[in-house]
């Protein structure tokens, strides 16, 4: 069965400061709805228009410093082809160090900004069976402590989470030894319980891709990983399957698990997945590829909640094809994804 893991480790950029300088105020925008200079960065970004993409765009991200520091250094053809990235709205991965500092800062910053957090969590235990992104939490209850420094940050501000990438899937494709299947349906139950619980906070269990199989293989797993109380599902993190492929996928999916809404990432599908090389490295930053659709609550189907941007375009797959590690920031590569949307 061809499998395409694709997902993040937790990034290595300097986000405890971010968060810091969220907390103190010094990245709100206007809240008028139609963006305004935030200017964290120094690189100008502002918020996208309310209407159409709600998420929070920081104007301290990788993406936005890349920019500041293109523009310092006289390189503004780079400055404005990595803004095309900085502008947008970006799934930001917590860490489990500082997750409550995070999460408070970063759905603070939201806020005032008169948007939605949009955060990614990736801590189970055993988390991508020891691959590039391996690593979580040290064990169950470590990670029951996670979610509730995630919650307690988070609060009654609005935020969307992306549960988990991989979790359910590398269930069903074995790749997660059977041994710890119990514990973490366990797991995930509880923190989309515990989620859920917060009065503005919306939670999406991660699906897979259109690549990796057939909806018949994963839709009880979901069901058992708590699904039903999660607002829906998402697809395609950090992988590269169009969104044709992904809402096709997604649908068949959403009919066999109560008709729960979707959201698919975008953030490097402009050119569809790559099909050269090894398979089994396809889906770790492959050349070639292009930005997708920008993040948006206009989607072309209606159970399509949005096209987000889960995965940060310019932050690494892995330690492959010249990459630093997962999730780290990578100019160059993040200039030619950029570059290849133009």
């Amino acid at each position: 069965m061809y499998r395409s893991r694709g997902v993040t480790g937790v990034r290595a950029t300097a986000v405890a400061l971010g968060a810091a300088l969220l907390i103190a105020g010094c990245s709100s925008g206007d809240g008028d709805g139609d963006g305004g200079d935030t200017g964290g960065s120094g690189a100008g970004i502002t918020q996208q228009p309310k209407d159409a993409a709600p998420f929070w765009v920081n104007p301290d991200g990788t993406a936005a410093q890349q920019v500041a520091d293109y523009e310092k250094s006289g390189k503004e053809s780079e400055a404005d082809t990595i803004r095309k990235i900085a502008q947008q709205p970006t799934g930001e991965w917590l860490s489990p160090e500082n997750a409550e500092e995070q999460a408070r800062g970063f759905t603070e910053a939201a806020a005032e900004a008169d948007r939605t957090a949009l955060l990614v969590l990736y801590n189970i235990p055993h988390r991508d069976c020891g691959q590039f992104s391996g690593g979580g939490a040290a064990d169950g209850n470590a990670y029951r402590a996670f979610i509730d420094s995630v919650a307690k940050g988070i609060g009654d501000r609005g935020a969307t989470v992306i549960l988990e990438p991989d979790a359910v899937l590398h269930m069903v494709d074995n790749c997660t030894p059977g041994e710890y299947h119990e514990e973490r349906y366990d797991l995930l139950n509880g923190a989309i319980s515990k989620l859920k619980s917060l009065k503005n906070t919306k939670v999406y269990l991660d699906a897979g891709n259109a690549g990796w199989g057939k909806p018949d293989q994963i839709f009880e797993p979901l069901k058992w990983a708590g699904i039903d109380q999660a607002d829906g599902f998402s697809v395609n993190v950090s992988n590269f399957y169009t969104t044709e492929d992904s809402i096709a996928y997604g649908k068949e999916l959403s009919a066999k698990v109560g008709n729960k809404p979707f959201v698919i990432d975008t953030s490097r599908n402009g050119n569809g997945p790559y099909t050269e090389g090894d398979p089994g490295e396809r889906w770790c930053n492959p050349p070639g590829r292009a930005l997708g659709e920008t993040p948006s609550t206009k989607t072309a189907d209606p159970l399509v909640d949005a096209y987000l941007w889960v995965k940060r375009p310019g932050e690494s797959d892995g330690e492959c094809k010249g990459g630093p590690k997962a999730g780290e920031w990578w100019p160059e590569y993040a200039l030619k994804l950029a570059q290849a949307s133009e």
